[in-house]
């Protein structure tokens, strides 16, 4: 069975653009993959704990090694790798701020990137644990000019970031679509909109 992993991180609840975008590529896998598993999880509306000396010290040690203090400290993160462990397409929906990835979503990222489970280090080099096929990201911009070859494409930590990441983990196809200006006037933002939909169908139709 076909299953979907989709992370939302706005801060946003309601009304938010990168949360809505992910709502249609879902809709368009599931049309390709009837019958498959949907997981969601919304890190930026529940609590993933940061990184602390306990989740670090269980990161690294010898099974034989795992207090119960220590696997309580690596419950979230090993049931997080479960989760992706288990999918074959990655949906990330991500707002840039500050330039790069909301908070919430670092947590995530430092909770799953985890030696011997998502990567592993042999014979002098890094290499990818993931099966994960895929992976979907859209990003949404409240201003215009982070693209490539754009005015502001110097302060995009965020897509850099992700496809490094993401790459690293062993995802060798990565699509990321954009959508700025969301907080433009109500034609600009709806201007943006259906063109981000219409990248999102494109990615989606049978090859």
């Amino acid at each position: 069975m076909s299953t979907l992993l989709r992370i939302d991180s706005s801060a946003r609840i309601n009304g938010s653009h990168s949360s809505r975008l992910a709502d249609l590529a879902e809709e368009s896998w599931f049309e390709a993959n009837p019958g498959g598993r949907i997981l969601r999880r919304h890190v930026g509306a529940e609590t993933i704990p940061v990184l602390s000396q306990e989740t670090i010290t269980g990161f690294y040690a010898a099974s034989d090694e795992m207090t119960d203090e220590l696997k309580q400290a690596t419950s979230i993160s090993d049931a997080l790798i479960g989760e992706l462990h288990s999918a074959d397409t990655l949906l990330l929906a991500v707002p840039i701020y500050n330039f790069g990835v909301p908070a919430a979503l670092k947590c995530w990222i430092d909770q799953v990137t985890r030696m011997g489970q998502t990567f592993a280090y042999e014979d002098g080099s890094f290499k990818g644990l993931l099966t994960i096929q895929r992976a979907i990201v859209i990003c949404a911009y409240g201003s215009e000019g982070y693209l490539p070859g754009q005015s502001f494409e110097q302060a995009n930590f965020l897509e850099p970031y992700l496809r490094f990441l993401l790459s690293f983990l062993g995802i060798n196809e990565i699509d990321i679509i954009n959508v700025q200006a969301t907080t433009a006037d109500d034609a600009t933002v709806a201007a943006h909109l259906a063109g981000a939909r219409a990248d999102i169908t494109a990615a989606f139709a049978p090859k």
